[in-house]
């Protein structure tokens, strides 16, 4: 036991640089005689009687890696201390952590082991012994390593409610840089496949697919990060585009950075990823350069851009217009475009929505209110420059921009 607590220390700690453990999707029935399910809006949905919120077991099956990453604290020539689960005792964590209700579903990822398969083999077997074995119902996220075979993909989409191969970096030049064993191709081939499983059979991966970039390891800018997010989206379909600021490394190789990128740009990242999926903006809209701004919001700024197309009257303007309109996100345009059928909308009614009229006034008409300075060269001036609480929580909680 002393052994497999050591394992765990490391192994989860080392699992902490992936960010795409995503755990929606997926709607997962207890079978007979088993244990777990998962819920199609996500298994963050309860919480310990301390106020912890229920989620993934996160592991690396093993920290061991034969690539060399330059990005990666588990790089081949880290120093790191090294350890390595067998299927059967991550099997046998997830459950005794499920039994605890410390976690409802399980995120695996691994190091690179003698090859694809080989590694790929490894993992599947810890699906295979919670499904089959131990009948688990739970949510399972299974890291795919690119280049893997069509069978061994195959047979991980059947037992997994979510795969990811991640894409790491977003051009084939930093790939070639600063991880010189994966190959974009072969990732985006890795990634096709999964597509096409998930079109062909009516069970694999039902959750669907997702990646992660790294930003700021390599000189890239946000234009070729989301004009790379936005051509995996519709090539491959995926769910999710995670976005992992570079985190420096004990004993970094020169050709990285000396210092991590502001968090903001992160932030920023997801905001317009967010944009692009869910409120018809492309990727030339939400850049005036190749960085996106770090002191507005990707919609605010675009708006300050062209404010020949405000204001937007919320009693008249169609949805895809009221979508433009900082501050108002998709569920609030859908109460609006309810709430109008039967009366015109004034200003109060914005307030009631929890609209946050500090940016939102400034670019919308009521039938009681007109903005009156729309067209001052100094309205950025005037305007909040970061989310106060109220907005980042509709923001990461709500998805309302």
């Amino acid at each position: 036991m002393p052994e497999l607590l050591h394992k765990l220390r490391i192994l989860a700690d080392a699992a902490k640089y992936d960010a795409s453990c995503a755990s929606s999707g997926s709607a997962r029935s207890t079978p007979a005689g088993g244990i777990g399910n998962g819920a199609s809006v996500g298994i963050c949905h309860s919480y310990t009687p301390d106020g912890r919120c229920v989620s993934l077991l996160k592991l690396l099956l093993t920290n061991a890696c034969i690539y060399d990453c330059l990005y990666c604290v588990n790089r081949v020539s880290s120093d790191v201390p090294r350890a390595r689960f067998t299927p059967a005792e991550v099997a046998q964590l997830t459950l005794d952590f499920y039994r605890r209700n410390l976690i409802e579903g399980l995120f695996l990822s691994s190091g690179v082991l003698r090859d694809p398969d080989y590694t790929m083999e490894q993992v599947i077997e810890v699906a295979r012994l919670l499904r089959e074995e131990h009948r688990f119902g739970g949510y399972i996220h299974l890291k795919v390593v690119p280049g893997a075979s069509p069978e061994l993909l195959a047979r991980a989409g059947r037992l997994a409610d979510r795969l990811s191969a991640n894409v790491e970096l977003p051009t084939t030049a930093d790939l070639d840089r600063l991880a010189p064993e994966k190959k974009l191709p072969e990732i985006e081939e890795t990634m096709s496949r999964i597509r096409a499983g998930r079109e062909e059979l009516p069970r694999f991966a039902p959750a669907g697919q997702s990646t992660q970039m790294v930003v700021g390891a390599s000189a890239a800018p946000d234009a070729e990060i989301l004009g790379t997010a936005a051509g995996l989206y519709r090539r491959h379909k995926l769910k999710r585009v995670y976005y992992s600021a570079y985190s420096p490394i004990p004993h970094a190789d020169p050709r990285l950075p000396p210092a991590a990128p502001p968090l903001l740009r992160e932030h920023r990242l997801y905001q317009a990823d967010w944009l692009l999926r869910f409120y018809g903006f492309t990727v030339a809209e939400l850049l005036d350069g190749p960085s996106l701004d770090l002191s507005f919001d990707p919609k605010l700024a675009w708006a300050l851009r062209n404010r020949a197309s405000f204001p937007v009257d919320l009693n008249a303007a169609p949805r895809e217009r009221l979508l433009r309109v900082p501050g108002l996100g998709r569920r609030t345009v859908q109460a609006i475009l309810g709430m109008r059928r039967h009366r015109r909308l004034r200003l109060d009614d914005l307030a009631r929505l929890r609209v946050p009229l500090g940016r939102a006034r400034h670019f919308l008409v009521t039938a009681d209110y007109r903005p009156r300075d729309l067209d001052r060269l100094d309205l950025n001036r005037r305007l909040p420059q970061q989310l106060d609480l109220f907005e980042a929580r509709q923001v990461s909680i709500r998805g309302e921009l």
